[in-house]
């Protein structure tokens, strides 16, 4: 069976690369120092220090697993030098919403979607309807909470 590809823009993925070599370099140490300490002071039973830091290593190397697994499939999302005249990955699209508010969302690769950054997946509902899209073209998506219309005004 194939990996799935993970699609980065390049700041996307230096940044994947920054987190797994901090996970490395630095979280891996200080947990190790967390598990050896408890053990000293208490050994392994009943030792709730102990219990929380065997799970922030657990947890930490689920993590160093999950990036690995980006870096070792992942796929650059090129950008282009001239105006795109339609919406793709990478993209950076301006556009009005149904309270004529002006909203920007960057459409990324799902391993490097951040909503709260203005970051939205190709895979969501939004980032799937805007794909292919031209500026001018009013859009309308369903989600969870019902229809949205969008008008697309600037891609970049």
């Amino acid at each position: 069976m194939a990996q799935r590809q993970f699609l980065f823009t390049q700041a996307g993925l230096s940044k994947v690369e920054a987190e797994l070599e901090s996970l490395r370099s630095t979280r891996r140490q200080e947990i190790a120092s967390r598990i050896y300490r408890a053990k000293e002071v208490g050994g392994t039973e009943n030792n709730a220090e102990y219990d929380d830091a065997k799970d922030a290593q657990a947890f930490i190397e689920g993590r160093v697993l999950t990036l690995e697994t980006q870096l070792k499939n992942a796929v650059i999302i090129e950008e282009e030098t001239a105006r795109p005249d339609r919406v793709k990955l990478g993209s950076r699209v301006t556009l009005y919403n149904q309270d004529r508010k002006l909203e920007f969302f960057t459409i990324v690769g799902s391993a490097e979607a951040s909503p709260n950054d203005g970051k939205i997946s190709n895979e969501s509902p939004v980032g799937k309807a805007l794909l292919g899209r031209k500026k001018g073209n009013v859009v309308e998506v369903h989600v969870p909470a019902g229809k949205l219309k969008l008008v697309i005004t600037d891609i970049s």
